[in-house]
């Protein structure tokens, strides 16, 4: 990628303010070249769908273009079918940022608090319409970690209306656990409301015993946020749901369009009854591979690598590292993409997100970045520990684990431990053959390389969510005799009512 092309492509990061640039733009930017990145800035599954339903999908391309697709309430009764869910608790949107625009339009007033770091849209989406974002800096010399007391004091004390919480978090990947978000919950139920956003959550190793979904339809301001791209692996489909009660949803459902779900997102919805086996492997398999790219980074000198519960994993640079710099030097002369996260609100220049691949994929990205950092390659241990076993899916009737999950905070220090020895990764050929002679940012390799750090996120790391409660398609349908039945759910429609009227109302 050498050259005016890379020149071009490495520029469009530099233009933008708050996202990375799309697939599409650095392909045309590129003259094709982006068929030939490795993609560690996009957190989508890449397990999902599988070779043999792209090909359904692909077969079917001409009816999926040519024709409607049915009614929104058609297909989020097809979802939650397979959830498990009332239709009346739920609304479907063109993807999780749709919704999160509709929350901020009609349930947002003044202002709304939220931790940072975290997802852009909320932060970007209410200080676009004329609210007060208040956020809390979470501390770096604590891992990010969010201390949830401190953050109920937060909003008290800036007299925030609105809450949001994002279990797992992104960038870092923290995750809190259940019963802490429920206290959370209860401290905050005199909000005009409180968002759990749960978009990464199918990810999360206890992601079942994490969910709030099923105590959210209870409750009169809680809203939970859940997306379909990330774990479907389908970015481009633009779909995801949220879960609130009949009065809430209802309400974000009068706002959206009658035809907001595209042919694609119906088709994909309409397949998943019949794949459920392979999504609850793909979701297996990303556990895997998280817990060994994790192992693999933290051999890398000078690197802090925090513990993360989503399928990516936020990367302190060694002193001296410039995340824009590396960014640019990774993709310009070896194809690998990466989320520097210098413009997101609470992070540095000094941090890097990247996104959990293959192994073949991790080892050129670690290939890579020794290079460009270092100017060598490190030796590292030969074996990464032993993989935990792997998060339940969403979708209703796939068999149980018969193993109990293994604690986050044992895997830690299984990586701490690996940390102190010494292997060497290869350099693939493709990696080879894009490497030109280029001096490394760091001047120096430290002689050992640095363990993850003790202060690293604990919330997620030492406390096992209560897993005795059974729940139903990943932690999202009400338990027995708990959920709302007809009677409650009576008088709620998804009309098309007027825009301007619904925000006038709210």
């Amino acid at each position: 990628m050498a050259g005016s092309n890379g020149s071009n492509v490495t520029a469009l990061f530099r233009a933008s303010t708050a996202h990375s640039p799309s697939y599409f733009t650095l392909d045309r930017a590129g003259g094709g070249a982006a068929g030939e990145i490795v993609d560690f800035c996009i957190p989508c599954n890449p397990y999902f769908p599988t070779p043999a339903m792209f090909d359904e999908l692909g077969s079917r391309l001409r009816e999926i273009l040519t024709y409607y697709p049915s009614s929104s309430e058609t297909i989020t009764a097809e979802l939650c079918q397979l959830l498990g869910l009332n239709p009346q608790t739920v609304a479907m949107g063109n993807g999780s940022t749709e919704l999160i625009t509709w929350i901020d339009h009609l349930l947002v007033r003044e202002s709304l608090a939220v931790p940072v770091p975290t997802f852009g849209r909320w932060t970007d989406q209410p200080m676009e319409t004329g609210k007060r974002v208040d956020m809390l800096l979470l501390p770096e010399a604590r891992g990010f970690v969010l201390d949830p007391a401190s953050f109920v004091q937060f909003v008290r004390s800036r007299g925030s209306r609105v809450a949001v919480v994002c279990n797992p978090n992104n960038p870092d990947g923290g995750l809190l656990p259940k019963q802490q978000v429920l206290s959370l919950l209860d401290q905050l139920q005199d909000l005009d409301l409180v968002v759990v956003d749960e978009s990464f959550l199918e990810f999360a190793d206890a992601g079942q015993e994490t969910s709030v979904a099923a105590e959210a339809v209870l409750r009169t301001n809680v809203i939970v946020l859940r997306s379909l791209g990330k774990n479907f692996g389908l970015h481009g489909v633009r779909f995801g749901y949220l879960v609130a009660n009949p009065g809430l949803a209802g309400k974000v459902r009068a706002a959206l369009p009658k035809w907001n779900i595209n042919s694609f997102a119906e088709t994909v919805v309409f397949m998943l009854g019949q794949h459920r086996q392979e999504y609850a492997e793909s979701l297996a398999q990303v556990g895997r591979d998280r817990q060994d790219m994790i192992w693999r980074l933290s051999q890398l000198p000078g690197l802090t690598v925090y513990p993360s519960q989503g399928n990516f994993v936020y990367v302190r640079l060694p002193e001296g590292a410039d995340g824009a710099i590396l960014r640019d030097r990774l993709l310009a002369e070896h194809g690998v993409l990466v989320r520097e996260c210098g413009n997101k609100i609470g992070s540095s220049s000094r941090f890097v997100r990247l996104v959990v691949r293959p192994e073949p994929d991790v080892a050129r990205l670690v290939s890579a970045m020794e290079l460009v950092l270092y100017g060598e390659h490190i030796r590292s241990a030969p074996a990464p520990p032993p993989a935990p076993e792997p998060p339940q899916p969403m979708l209703a009737q796939i068999p149980a684990r018969s193993q109990p999950m293994p604690r986050a905070d044992a895997q830690a220090q299984a990586v701490q431990a690996q940390a102190q020895q010494s292997a060497v990764a290869p350099v693939p050929a493709q990696a080879q053959a894009r490497q030109p002679v280029a001096a490394p940012m760091l001047a120096q390799v430290p002689a050992q390389a640095q363990p993850l750090p003790q202060h690293a996120p604990s919330l997620a790391l030492t406390r096992t969510p209560d897993a005795q409660q059974p729940f139903v398609a990943r932690g999202l349908a009400p338990a027995q005799g708990a959920g709302p039945g007809a009677a409650a759910a009576a008088g709620y429609t998804s009309g098309t009512a007027a825009v301007d009227r619904l925000i006038s109302q709210a």
